[in-house]
C-alpha cells in the first residue's frame, strides 16, 4: 500500500515527537508499504517568522535577529539529540543556517523599503517546512531508513495567488510522478515540504496556513496513493472541541461531505481545502494520533457508515460579522428573490446582484447568507477582518438606494458566532428532534 503520511508542527516539534515519527515510518515500512513524508515545520517556527516579517515592515529588524536564534537553537538541539557531534549534524545545521541567512537577508530588504509583499510572505512563510525536511531526513537516515529530501516546489504547481495559492493538477501530477516514483522504486522515502508550492516559473507559493494537509492530499492524488494519513496531537476528529466540551470524543468514521463541513465551520484539525483532492479520486483519509499511534483514529471516506447518532459532531467558528441590507425599497426589484447568491454574481440585474457584486469586489468570504421571505432584507456573514471593506463597498455601490432611502443605513453586528451541527443522517429529520437532543447532550 502506498500512504502519504503527513506530521504536524505538534508532530515534528520536539525531541520526543521527532522519535515517534522515525517509529512510525519504521513501522509501517516493515509491514511492506511505501511512505512518503510531508512535514510541517516544528510548532512555533512559522509563527516566528511571519512575525519577524511584519515587524521588519514597521521598520524593527531586531524582531527577526531574535527569532532567527530562537529558530536555529530549536534545530540544532534536535539534530544533536539524534545525530550526535557528527558530520552529518553539521551538515544539517549549515544547510539550515543558510536559509536563516537568507530569511534575515529578507527582513532586512522588508525594513529597509518598508514594505512587505505578498511574494516576499510566502518566500519567508515557507522556510520553517524548508528548514525542517533535511532534519527529519537525516534523522531517518540516522536510523537506518533511507531518505530523501525533496522540495515540494519540485513537485506542486500553482498558481500565482500568494498566500492561497490553487494547485495546478495535471502539471502536479507529471513533475510529482516524475519526481517520486523513482525515490519510491529505489526503496527510499520522500521527506516533502509541506505548505509551499512554486509556480510554472518557480518562483514560491504557499497554500495557506495550515497548508501542509492540503500538500499531503495533493500529492497523495497526484501519485495516486492509496491512503493519506494526517498526523496530529489528538486521536482522531472531535465530536467538539474538548476545550469547551470535555466529553467530547473522536468520531470513528465521517464521509467527506462532514469533514468538509466541519472544515469550514472552525474545526481546526484539518485544513479547509485539505480533502478536496482526496475526494476527487476516492482516496481514505485518516486522522491520527504521532503521541498515541497505535489509536485507530478517524477514517474519511467517500460514503458515511450507519451510526446510531443523527448528529455527529458540532463546531463553530468564531469573529465574524452579521451583515445586513434592507429596505422596504427593495420589495419586487428583478433579481431579488429566486436567487442563488455568490460572490462573483456579475452582472445580476437588481438589488441582491449588486450587493453580491460589491462583495465580490471586495475580496471577502461569503459564509452564510440569508433573505427574509418579504424580499425586504438580505443578510449575510463575512469574518470581522473583512466587514469594514464590505461595508464601504456596498456603501458605494448602493449610494443612490441609500439617498433615496429606498435601503436604510447598513447595519454590521460584531462578535457573531456560527454555530454549525454536522450529520450525514439529518436530511428530512425534523429540526426540533435535532436541536432538542443536541441541547440535551446527543453527542456526549
Amino acid at each position: 500500500m502506498r500512504i502519504v503520511m503527513k506530521f504536524g508542527g505538534t508532530s515534528v516539534g520536539s525531541v520526543a515527537a521527532l522519535q515517534n515519527v522515525v517509529d512510525i515510518v519504521i513501522k509501517h515500512r516493515q509491514q511492506g508499504h511505501e511512505v512518503l513524508v510531508v512535514v510541517s515545520a516544528m510548532s512555533g517556527v512559522t509563527n516566528l517568522l511571519l512575525d519577524s516579517a511584519h515587524q521588519a515592515e514597521k521598520g524593527n529588524e531586531a524582531i527577526s535577529r531574535q527569532a532567527r536564534q530562537q529558530i536555529a537553537e530549536k534545530h540544532a538541539a534536535a539534530t544533536l539529540h539524534f545525530l550526535g557531534n557528527t558530520p552529518q549534524q553539521a551538515e544539517v545545521m549549515a544547510e539550515i543556517n543558510a536559509m536563516l541567512d537568507e530569511f534575515t537577508a529578507l527582513c532586512h530588504g522588508i525594513r529597509v523599503l518598508g514594505e512587505l509583499t505578498p511574494r516576499a510572505l510566502d518566500v519567508i512563510g515557507g522556510l520553517g517546512e524548508r528548514m525542517n525536511v533535511p532534519q527529519v531526513t537525516a534523522i531517518l537516515n540516522h536510523a537506518d531508513v533511507a531518505a530523501q529530501a525533496v522540495s515540494a516546489t519540485e513537485l506542486i504547481v500553482t498558481d500565482n495567488r500568494f498566500g492561497s495559492a490553487v494547485p495546478l493538477v495535471e502539471e502536479t501530477a507529471e513533475k510529482s510522478q516524475a519526481k517520486l516514483n523513482p525515490i519510491l522504486a529505489a526503496q527510499q522515502v520522500p521527506v516533502i515540504t509541506g505548505f509551499i508550492g512554486a509556480t510554472a516559473d518557480g518562483i514560491t507559493t504557499t497554500l495557506g496556513r495550515g497548508g501542509s494537509d492540503y500538500s499531503a492530499t495533493i500529492i497523495g492524488r497526484a501519485i495516486k496513493a492509496d491512503e493519506v494519513w494526517i498526523w496530529t496531537d489528538v486521536n482522531g476528529v472531535m465530536t467538539t472541541d474538548p476545550r469547551i466540551v470535555p466529553e467530547a470524543h473522536p468520531i470513528a468514521h465521517l464521509s467527506y461531505a462532514e469533514i468538509s463541513e466541519l472544515s469550514f465551520f472552525g474545526a481546526k484539525v484539518l485544513h479547509a481545502q485539505a480533502i478536496r483532492p482526496a475526494r476527487r479520486d476516492n482516496i481514505p483519509v485518516r486522522i491520527l494520533n504521532t503521541f498515541e499511534p497505535d489509536h485507530p483514529g478517524t477514517l474519511i471516506t467517500a460514503e458515511a457508515k450507519e451510526s446510531n447518532r443523527t448528529v455527529k459532531a458540532i463546531t463553530a467558528i468564531k469573529n465574524m460579522s452579521l451583515i445586513s441590507v434592507q429596505g422596504s425599497g427593495m420589495v419586487g426589484i428583478p433579481g431579488v428573490a429566486g436567487r442563488v447568491f455568490t460572490a462573483g454574481m456579475v452582472g445580476i440585474p437588481g438589488v441582491a446582484g449588486r450587493v453580491f457584486t460589491a462583495v465580490g469586489r471586495s475580496h471577502a468570504s461569503v459564509l452564510m447568507i440569508s433573505q427574509a421571505s418579504s424580499e425586504q432584507s438580505i443578510c449575510f456573514v463575512v469574518s470581522m477582518a473583512d466587514a469594514a471593506k464590505v461595508v464601504e463597498a456596498l456603501n458605494h455601490e448602493l449610494i443612490r438606494e441609500l439617498e433615496r432611502r429606498d435601503i436604510e443605513p447598513i447595519s454590521v453586528e460584531q462578535e457573531v458566532v456560527v454555530l454549525a451541527i454536522v450529520g450525514a443522517d439529518m436530511q428530512g429529520r425534523p429540526f426540533w428532534q435535532l436541536w432538542g437532543r443536541t441541547c440535551r447532550g446527543g453527542l456526549a
